[in-house]
């Protein structure tokens, strides 16, 4: 599936919860529902800058498209970072860096985190698009 394909998916799951409890709810489901990351990943230096909770992404490329863990101390966190994973991970570099992601507004999300938390989401959102900038420049390579 394509990128935006994903976040019509995500879009169209969301629209079926009226009340935001509901969406926060389905949030901690997905992070819940999560993969493990493997500990030798939760390193300095694939923690997410700016997060108030700690949030740690690693990319792994595979061929030619990359593919995401995650894991974060705090539940809610846990499932915005799996909604990424679902969006970005198996996908290539430059549909990567080229999204833009409008599914986050789409569902309200932007408007119902705290500051902080809208903040922690910018962050892991720069933070795949440098994985995919930089494993794009590495493709171009000879």
């Amino acid at each position: 599936m394509t990128i935006e394909e994903i976040e019509k998916e995500i879009v169209a799951e969301f629209s079926v919860f009226d009340d935001w409890m509901d969406k926060y709810a389905y949030l901690i489901e997905l992070g819940s529902g999560m993969a493990g990351m493997d500990e030798s990943h939760k390193t300095e230096d694939n923690l997410i800058q700016g997060c108030q909770s700690r949030v740690w992404f690693h990319a792994e490329m595979k061929g030619d498209v990359l593919y995401f863990t995650a894991d974060s101390d705090a539940i809610i966190t846990k499932g915005i970072a799996g909604l990424l994973i679902r969006v970005f991970s198996g996908q290539k570099p430059a549909d990567i860096a080229g999204a833009d992601l409008s599914f986050i507004d789409e569902i309200g999300l932007t408007q119902h985190l705290s500051p902080t938390r809208s903040n922690g989401l910018l962050a892991m959102v720069r933070q795949i698009k440098m994985y995919a900038v930089a494993a794009e420049a590495k493709l171009k390579q000879p």
